[in-house]
């Protein structure tokens, strides 16, 4: 079993044999295939009302939602479509703003373990608003490295790309029980794995078609395809390079510490706050398998620091002063 390469530590370990030398075998003509496909569907974006949105679904997360979003307006995010899925703290206060200057749409999301479906619902209503829609959860923070802005580094994707992944960067306790809560998430917590997590999130360019009912696109915020006419194509990775096949090509020469972009997950934050996560219920799973000992499976490749967010704390710290 493969755990790890010099990019990525796997989310799930790569199993050495025939079924991967066939995988291997097989990716160069494939990307091939795809490739000429991509050279046959060129589209024109069309000028929307916003030019990069996150949908998000929360359940009991007023105590992050005001970090979250300032965060996300400094990096470029203009919109937010948020799906509540049957909270009981006072998020309505915290977003009561955001609603009335129009940078937030709430909407109620009562099903249960439908985070998928809110996905689909968020495509399908939204996507004449948005240039580009990403799937992230609150503790999840974009980081741009090689820009200071989403779009700007989403631009030279956006005439031929229905999808682009980008990848975690794991963050856990950085040893820490508890924390004062009011500080920052993004300022209190910057011990991290050392390399990226293989998985991540999409971002969709909404100048192409969306299929809820193709297979690939079931965990949608993970890995998904989009439509131009008949044809169907495959996500790309930040770095352009196609993602079929459980393969995430790396351009030689990259350096493995800085990627353009990344999404911070704060998987845990402090040991308290991991327990009050599993108490609260999920969006997506029924039982929540985050118990003592997939925490530990995380916490225990925290063995290096990530400072890269830190470069847009200041205009963050500013920001929530207002």
């Amino acid at each position: 079993m493969q755990k790890e390469n010099k990019y990525f530590i796997f989310d799930n370990p790569h199993k050495i044999g025939l079924k991967r030398l066939i995988k291997d075998v097989l990716i160069g003509p494939v990307n091939i295939f795809y490739s000429l496909k991509f050279a046959f569907c060129h589209v024109m974006p069309e000028e929307k009302k916003y030019k990069i949105s996150i949908c998000a679904i929360f359940k009991n997360e007023a105590l992050y939602l005001k970090e979250w979003i300032e965060y996300h307006k400094i990096v470029g995010v203009e919109h937010f479509y948020l799906y509540n899925n049957n909270s009981e703290d006072n998020y309505e206060t915290v977003l009561a703003p955001y609603i009335s200057d129009g940078t937030v749409t709430l909407i109620q999301w009562p099903q249960n373990q439908a985070q998928m479906q809110c996905y689909h619902d968020g495509i399908e209503r939204f996507k004449n608003e948005t240039e580009w829609l990403s799937f992230i959860d609150i503790d999840e923070f974009i980081v741009p490295n090689s820009t200071d802005n989403i779009y700007e580094f989403l631009k030279p994707f956006q005439k031929k790309f229905p999808v682009v992944i980008a990848y975690w960067k794991m963050f856990g306790t950085g040893g820490m029980l508890s924390r004062d809560t009011n500080g920052l998430v993004t300022k209190d917590l910057t011990v991290s794995w050392n390399k990226y997590t293989d998985i991540g999130k999409v971002f969709f360019n909404t100048a192409f078609n969306f299929n809820k009912y193709d297979k690939r696109n079931g965990i949608l915020h993970h890995y998904c395809w989009g439509k131009k006419g008949k044809l169907n194509l495959p996500p790309v990775n930040i770095f352009g390079k196609i993602c079929i096949l459980g393969k995430n090509p790396i351009p030689l020469g990259t350096d493995s510490s800085i990627f353009p972009l990344q999404i911070n997950h704060y998987f845990t934050k402090t040991y308290d706050e991991y327990l009050q996560k599993k108490a609260k219920g999920d969006v997506y799973f029924k039982i929540n398998p985050h118990d003592e000992e997939y925490f530990y499976e995380h916490e225990m490749k925290n063995q290096s620091v990530d400072y890269k967010i830190y470069k847009y704390l200041v205009k963050l710290e500013l920001a929530l002063k207002k």
